[in-house]
C-alpha cells in the first residue's frame, strides 16, 4: 500500500472521531437540558461524568492530528485539513463543557420549586441539537450552503436567549426571593447561546477547509 493511501486512511480515520465526538456532545447537551427540565440530578450527574469521554477523544486527536503532520509529508490541503481538525475538536469540548455548566445548574436547583415550567431553554437546546448535527454534516459534506444557513440560525437563539433575559428580569423585579433561581436560568440560556456560537465557528471552518477563506460569522 502507498504512503498517500495510507495518509489517507489516517485522515478518514481522523474524520470519523471527529463525528463521534459530535455525536457524544451533542447527546450531552440533550441530557443536560432534560436533567434541568426535569430536575433529574441523575441525568445531570452522568453529563459530568461523562465530559471525561468528550476530553478524551479531544486528546486522541490532537494527537493523532500532530503525529500525522510529524510522520507524513501533508499537501497544503492535507495541512488545511488537519489545522481545521484541531480547531474544530476544541470547540466541541468547549461545547461539552458549557453541558456540563447547565448540569451543575441542576444539581444547585434540585430542591427548588421553579418559577414556572422552562420554555425558551428546551426549545433552544433543540434548536443547538440540530445545528451540531447539520453543521458537522456541512462539515462532512462540504457544503458551503449548509454551513451558512446553520450559522443564520445562530440569531434564532440570540432572540430566544434574550426573552429568557427579560423574563426572568421581571420575575426578579417582582419577587426577590426568587432571584438565585432566575439568575440561574439566565446563566443556562447564556451556555446554551455560547454552544451556539461554538457551532457557528464550525461553519466558518467548514467554509474555510473548502475555500482557505477565514471568515467571522459571529458578526
Amino acid at each position: 500500500m502507498s504512503a498517500r493511501k495510507v495518509f489517507e486512511m489516517e485522515l478518514n480515520e481522523l474524520h470519523n472521531h471527529i463525528l463521534r465526538m459530535g455525536s457524544v456532545v451533542e447527546k450531552q447537551i440533550h441530557l443536560c437540558i432534560k436533567s434541568l427540565a426535569e430536575q433529574n440530578v441523575e441525568l445531570a450527574e452522568e453529563v459530568i461524568k461523562n465530559d471525561d469521554i468528550v476530553d478524551k477523544l479531544m486528546k486522541e486527536i490532537e494527537n493523532k492530528s500532530i503525529k500525522l503532520i510529524a510522520m507524513q509529508q501533508p499537501i497544503a490541503t492535507d495541512l488545511r485539513f488537519i489545522f481545521t481538525c484541531i480547531n474544530l475538536v476544541t470547540d466541541l469540548e468547549r461545547m461539552a463543557d458549557h453541558a456540563v455548566d447547565i448540569a451543575k445548574i441542576t444539581r444547585r436547583l434540585k430542591d427548588e420549586v421553579y418559577i414556572k415550567q422552562l420554555v425558551f431553554i428546551p426549545e433552544m437546546g433543540e434548536i443547538v441539537s440540530a445545528m451540531i448535527r447539520d453543521g458537522l454534516d456541512a462539515y462532512v459534506e462540504r457544503d458551503l450552503e449548509k454551513a451558512y444557513e446553520v450559522s443564520r440560525r445562530d440569531d434564532i437563539i440570540d432572540k430566544l436567549y434574550k426573552n429568557i433575559f427579560i423574563e426572568m428580569i421581571s420575575v426578579m423585579t417582582k419577587d426577590n426571593t426568587k432571584i438565585e433561581q432566575a439568575t440561574q436560568f439566565i446563566l443556562a440560556g447564556k451556555f446554551l447561546e455560547r454552544i451556539a456560537d461554538h457551532v457557528t465557528n464550525i461553519c466558518e471552518w467548514t467554509i474555510y477547509i473548502v475555500t482557505g477563506d477565514q471568515i467571522d460569522l459571529n458578526e
